[in-house]
C-alpha cells in the first residue's frame, strides 16, 4: 500500500455530473488495484459533499434510492486548521476520524471543477494535484475564449460569432442576419462552457438555427455559433506530460450522424468516448503519415500555448478535400482520460495513471521554488493616511 492518500474528486453542479461520476469511478478501481490508499469525494447535484467508501462503487450510483443512503453516510467537515499542504476533513460527532488527503485527483466535466474552480481550491491549501491548472483549465473550457486563442497564435479554427443572452433579447433579428451572411449552412450552435456535446445542435436553415440558439441558452448565457467543416472528418490527439509532452496516437470518430452528438459519446455500443464502441472509432485514424505528423505537432503546440500540464485532449476537424486542419475544442479532463486511446498508444492505464500522479508532484515542486512573500513598508506608511482611525 502506497502512503499517499489520494482523493479523488468528482460529480459536480454540471449537466456534465453522470459523465463525472463514470471517470472518477474508473480512476478510484485502477488506483486502489496498484495499492493506493483512495479516498472518494462525491459532490451531487445539490451542492452537497459526501466523503465514504462505499462511493467507490459505481454499483452505488446505480441505486435508485441513493439519496436516502447518501443522507445516512456520517458527516465531514474540512479542518481549516490542519489544511496545509493536504485537505484534511474530520468527522461530526462523539467519535472522531480524521481523514487527510496528500494528493488530488480531479475528475469533473464541465463548471466548477474543469474550469479552474476546484483546481484554485486545491491551489489555496497549497497541496498537488492532477492536472491542468487554474489558468489553462479557466481558458480551455470556454470555447469562445479557445478559439479567440487560436485567432492571436494563427491556428487555423472555422468561422464563428458569438453573444450573450441579452444581446440575443435585444437584437434576436439582427445577429440572425449576421450569423447568414458571415457565416454558411450548416452551422453548429453550442453552449461555450459545456463539453460531452449537451445543448449542441445543427442548424440548416433559420428556423432551425434560432431553436438551437434557445437551446444553447437553456445551458448558459453565452452562445457560439460556428460554420460547419465541409468533407469532414472528426479526429482526436491527446497529450500527455508538462514541459516535455508526448502526443498519442490520433483517434477518428466515424459517428455516421449529424455530429458526434451525447448518445454517440456515451451510450450507444458502449460510448465511442471510453473506447467500447469499436465500430465508431479508428485508431489510427485514416490519414497520410504527414498530416498526422500535423496534428500531433498542432496538438502539442496547443496544449503548450495554452499552459496545459499533466493531460488534456485537443479535437480537430479535418477537410479530407482541401486537406486543411481545423483546431476544434481543448479538453483539459478526457472523459475516462482517453484511456483507450493511451492504451492504443502503448501506455496503459496503471502507467497513465502512475504518469500523472509523477506529473502532478513534478508541478507542485515547481511552484514550491517560486517566492511567495515580499518584505514591504507599505503597513507602516499606512498608519500616516487616513487609515490610521
Amino acid at each position: 500500500m502506497h502512503k499517499t492518500n489520494i482523493g479523488v474528486f468528482f460529480g459536480g453542479k454540471s449537466p456534465e455530473h453522470d459523465v463525472s461520476i463514470i471517470t472518477g469511478e474508473f480512476i478510484i478501481s485502477e488506483l486502489k488495484k496498484m495499492g493506493y490508499e483512495v479516498t472518494p469525494v462525491y459532490l451531487d447535484k445539490d451542492g452537497s459533499w459526501h466523503i465514504n467508501k462505499n462511493l467507490g462503487a459505481l454499483k452505488f450510483f446505480q441505486k435508485k434510492n441513493k439519496k436516502e443512503y447518501l443522507k445516512k453516510f456520517e458527516k465531514f467537515y474540512l479542518d481549516l486548521e490542519k489544511s496545509k499542504n493536504k485537505i484534511v476533513f474530520k468527522k461530526k460527532g462523539l467519535i472522531k476520524k480524521e481523514i487527510s488527503i496528500n494528493l488530488a485527483f480531479p475528475a469533473f466535466h464541465g463548471s466548477n471543477g474543469e474550469d479552474g474552480a476546484i483546481q484554485g481550491f486545491f491551489e489555496i491549501f497549497n497541496m498537488p494535484y492532477v492536472g491542468c491548472d487554474v489558468a489553462s483549465s479557466a481558458l480551455a473550457i470556454d470555447k469562445v475564449l479557445t478559439k479567440l486563442f487560436y485567432k492571436s497564435h494563427n491556428i487555423l479554427t472555422a468561422d464563428f460569432i458569438y453573444f450573450d443572452k441579452i444581446e440575443w433579447r435585444e437584437k434576436k433579428e439582427s445577429i440572425l442576419k449576421i450569423a447568414e451572411e458571415k457565416l454558411k449552412y450548416p452551422l453548429f450552435i453550442k453552449p461555450p462552457k459545456l463539453g460531452s456535446s449537451i445543448g449542441i445542435s445543427k442548424a440548416k436553415n433559420k428556423r432551425e438555427l434560432e431553436f438551437g440558439i434557445e437551446v444553447a441558452l437553456h445551458y448558459g448565457n453565452a452562445v457560439l455559433i460556428e460554420e460547419g467543416v465541409e468533407n469532414l472528418v472528426d479526429i482526436t490527439c491527446a497529450v500527455l506530460g508538462n514541459k516535455n509532452s508526448v502526443a498519442s496516437l490520433i483517434q477518428e470518430s466515424n459517428f455516421g450522424g449529424e455530429f458526434f452528438n451525447y448518445e454517440e459519446k456515451y451510450l450507444r455500443d458502449g460510448g465511442a468516448q471510453t473506447g467500447r464502441a469499436e465500430k465508431n472509432i479508428i485508431i489510427p485514424a485514416r490519414l497520410d503519415d504527414a498530416t498526422t505528423e500535423a496534428v500531433q505537432k498542432m496538438a502539442l503546440r496547443i496544449f503548450s500555448i495554452f499552459g496545459c500540464s499533466g493531460i488534456a485532449r485537443v479535437d480537430f476537424l479535418y477537410n479530407k478535400e482541401t486537406k486543411k486542419i481545423y483546431a476544434n475544442e481543448v479538453n483539459t479532463l478526457p472523459g475516462t482520460l482517453y484511456h483507450h486511446l493511451w492504451e492504443a498508444s502503448g501506455i496503459k492505464f496503471n502507467e497513465l495513471l502512475s504518469r500523472l500522479i509523477i506529473l502532478a508532484r513534478e508541478k507542485y515542486n515547481e511552484k514550491r521554488e517560486i517566492s511567495h512573500t515580499f518584505d514591504s513598508d507599505i503597513l507602516k506608511m499606512a498608519s500616516s493616511i487616513k487609515l490610521k482611525k
